[in-house]
């Protein structure tokens, strides 16, 4: 076998993959939630601009959960902990871009340091310390599950509720305002529920991976629509088969899961900006000609 063989093998292989699948229906349910929740909770982070307080919030998520490997606790409880504890620090102190981005900057490595010191710390398994970084295909057991599938339902209530005003205040913040549309309340809430969304998604992608389930989705989708209906339901499409099939691509080999998350999403993302640009060179030469 050459170098390449191996190298192949590593990354794709599907031996045993029936006897393997059976190991992985709890991350298969568990990634659907997280690419609808994701997904609709993305369509916000581009219309408010937030990828780098995703970033952020992803920092305190990662110290959060080493935190949780540490003490012996449960690790989605200690991510939820760091990401809310992150979300709301941005959301209080970081109300105008300017100071949010100092704010984010700020914590960003502070998170990160405390997320090094617990796992220097931690003398149990590696595969442990490298799967919060990185995600784990297997990881999800039934406790964790019971955690993700809770505070999804959870996210998704909240976005249910704050939709419409949410929408308002994000696409013209000084309009809804004038028309007593709560614009910081809102913004501070959106901001714990993206918290609480990049807490899930640290579980299955890693904390060094999760823009790709809570920015590039939605990012791809605003490529090729604007639509009010088609935005949120393509980048929750585009979330889930990002998530799933970095799910099954991994299965039955030794790379982690999140670098087939991240490439299938990027392609996406790629084909979406194609399209997105056909079709605006398209419409300017009708405008043209008309």
């Amino acid at each position: 076998m050459t170098l390449a063989d191996g190298i192949w093998q590593q990354i794709f292989s599907f031996d045993h993959y029936g006897e393997l699948l059976a190991l992985v229906r709890n991350s298969l349910i568990a990634g659907a939630a997280l690419g609808l929740v994701g997904g609709l909770v993305g369509v916000f982070v581009i219309m408010r601009d937030l990828p780098f307080a995703v970033h952020g919030i992803s920092e305190l998520s990662f110290a959060g959960a080493s935190a949780a490997l540490l003490l012996g606790v449960n690790i989605v409880a200690g991510s939820i902990v760091g990401s809310i504890l992150a979300a709301g620090t941005i959301g209080l102190l970081g109300s105008r871009a300017r100071d949010r981005n100092s704010v984010i900057g700020t914590i960003m490595p502070f998170g990160l340091g405390l997320g090094v010191l617990f796992l220097a710390l931690y003398k149990g398994r590696a595969a442990n310390k490298f799967g919060i970084l990185t995600g784990q295909i297997v990881a999800v057991d039934t406790p964790q599950m019971s955690w993700l599938l809770g505070t999804s339902a959870v996210v998704l209530v909240a976005l249910a509720v704050m939709w419409r005003p949410l929408a308002f205040a994000s696409a013209d913040p000084e309009v809804a305002e004038a028309r007593g549309v709560p614009v910081r309340a809102l913004s501070f809430a959106f901001m714990i529920v993206l918290g609480l969304a990049v807490a899930l998604s640290v579980q299955i992608v890693g904390a060094l991976l999760v823009l790709t389930l809570v920015v590039t989705p939605a990012a791809a989708a605003a490529r090729v629509t604007a639509s009010p209906v088609l935005l949120p339901l393509l980048s929750v499409v585009f979330a889930v088969a990002s998530i799933e099939g970095g799910i099954l691509l991994a299965l039955g080999s030794s790379i982690p899961i999140s670098p087939y998350v991240t490439t299938i999403s990027f392609a996406i993302y790629l084909v979406c900006r194609v399209l997105g640009t056909r079709r605006a060179r398209k419409w300017g030469a009708v405008r043209a000609t008309a």
